[in-house]
């Protein structure tokens, strides 16, 4: 089920009525309410791959009800890597498999040995990438003795299977959102309403930004070896409004919808774009799955605390496996390696730290020296996005040649050049509400707070006129799904 979808516009409200109409008396009846909500919500795409989820709860239940009682350290690693293996287990054949046996097949033709093998017709389970590493999350953390196993399956089953952010994140905490299933939840206007508006935003930006830009992106990176450079220059940059309007719209959606039924999940974006240096970009960027790789992976590997080949290893470590996290193809692993490159710099010279702080905070404009690293970082992270977008590793190479190329210096070439510019448009009024709204969680959540309200709700009514403007009439998947 889709967020942009009138199925779940429908949804939605019935969950909602349930949930704090008739179980709002028991703690247990709400819980085992989303449990049966995400569950429909997750198999009206494809009801098959409940038993994956349902699985993966039992395994992580099991284990760590077993982890409790179990003293023996060695006996605990192995209840440990008990779920490492079957959580990346069902992850590496559903997500790998072929990617793996095709690469294994290339290597061996390449020294002359010719290996027959079959490729499967594998479909992938839709946020199989985000609720394996939420569940190994809580068999991690009960193994550290940072979390106390739970007992309540329910409780348990609705972290897991939580519907909101079940297929494209944030990747949550058992730490942060398990506990939250544990106490009765009251109703809460100010937050419902903070919820709305972030729903509100997301689906703008999902639908007017992404999904606009998606139709330029498209047009010009399936038909790249026609176009002269300067049309590849803004076909990387729709793109890269295109998957930021995406990925952050679906996740401003899924954390509105958490504080409708009295959630709080943690923030995922936080205005990557204005970032000054790539540290910070990715200290913005995807804030779950960063912080996951940090702290189960990067900080167990010796994180930045050894030599100066330690520091290089693990950067390059945790970059290479983000960028193989998103999928079974050389193009994401080279945009990691290419992140890891821009990041080692600033690591090197421990200037990976200095931009904690928002971009010209209290202020309007940020200074020369502010605007330019912006400019700069946006520059590295468009470049960066292109292997990320294209099809295979020729794709990007040629993309990036008739780029580099003169045609650079060429006028632009669209099908329809009035929509595209309609789209620049929307595109630099979207970057001013950003830019405006960015010391806030979201980017609306303080704008027209002090405004008379019939002014708030003009504004209001104006991001929901354009949704309804550009809602197609049959909805788009999330990019991140395919992840």
């Amino acid at each position: 089920m889709l967020f942009n979808s009138i199925d779940f516009a429908i949804f939605l409200p019935i969950v909602f009525i349930l949930y704090w109409f008739v179980t709002n008396k028991s703690l247990r009846l709400q819980n085992l309410l989303i449990v049966a909500a995400s569950y429909l919500f997750y198999g009206w795409w494809d009801w098959r791959f409940l038993s994956l989820i349902l699985f993966s709860t039992l395994v992580d239940y099991t284990i760590g009800r077993k982890l409790s009682v179990e003293e023996n350290q060695n006996r605990r690693k192995i209840l440990l890597w008990a779920s490492i293996l079957v959580n990346l287990g069902f992850l590496g054949f559903f997500k790998y498999y072929n990617f793996f046996l095709d690469n294994f097949v290339t290597a061996f033709s390449f020294f002359g040995t010719e290996i027959k093998a079959s490729s499967l017709n594998i479909i992938l389970p839709v946020g199989i990438s985000f609720y394996t590493f939420q569940t190994l999350s809580y068999s991690i953390d009960v193994y550290k003795r940072k979390l106390e196993p739970t007992k309540d399956f329910i409780a348990f089953s609705a972290f897991v299977s939580f519907f909101p952010q079940l297929v494209a994140g944030p990747i949550e905490r058992a730490t942060h959102l398990l506990p939250q299933f544990y106490k009765k939840r009251t109703f809460e206007y100010s937050k419902a309403v903070d919820g709305m508006r972030q729903i509100l935003w997301g689906l703008f930006k999902k639908i007017v930004i992404a999904d606009n830009c998606a139709e330029f992106a498209n047009q010009i990176f399936n038909n790249s070896a026609e176009l002269n450079g300067s049309t590849l220059v803004l076909g990387a940059i729709f793109f890269t409004f295109q998957i930021y309007g995406d990925f952050s719209g679906y996740s401003d959606i899924a954390i509105g919808t958490s504080r409708l039924f009295g959630f709080d999940l943690m923030q995922n974006f936080n205005f990557p774009y204005f970032s000054r240096d790539i540290a910070e970009f990715w200290r913005r960027w995807h804030i779950s799955l960063s912080t996951w790789f940090r702290d189960y992976l990067y900080i167990p590997l010796g994180g930045s605390r050894g030599g100066t080949w330690m520091k290089v290893r693990n950067t390059f470590i945790i970059f290479i496996v983000s960028g193989f996290w998103h999928g079974a193809n050389w193009t994401y692993i080279v945009w990691g390696i290419l992140n890891a490159i821009y990041f080692l710099p600033l690591l090197l010279t421990n200037n990976n730290r200095n931009n904690l702080e928002t971009i010209a905070q209290g202020k309007f404009f940020p200074s020369i020296k502010e605007f330019s690293f912006m400019l700069i970082t946006f520059g590295l992270t468009v470049f960066a996005w292109i292997f990320f977008r294209a099809e295979n590793m020729g794709h990007a190479i040629s993309y990036i040649s008739e780029i580099l190329s003169p045609s650079i210096f060429s006028i632009p070439k669209f099908t329809d050049m009035s929509r595209a510019l309609m789209t620049i448009i929307l595109i630099a009024i979207f970057v001013l509400v950003e830019w405006k709204g960015r010391e806030g969680h979201f980017a609306i959540s303080h704008i027209g707070q002090r405004w008379h309200r019939s002014l708030r709700w003009t504004f209001y009514s104006l991001i929901i006129f354009a949704i309804g403007m550009f809602m197609p009439s049959v909805e788009s998947p999330f990019i991140y799904f395919q992840f």
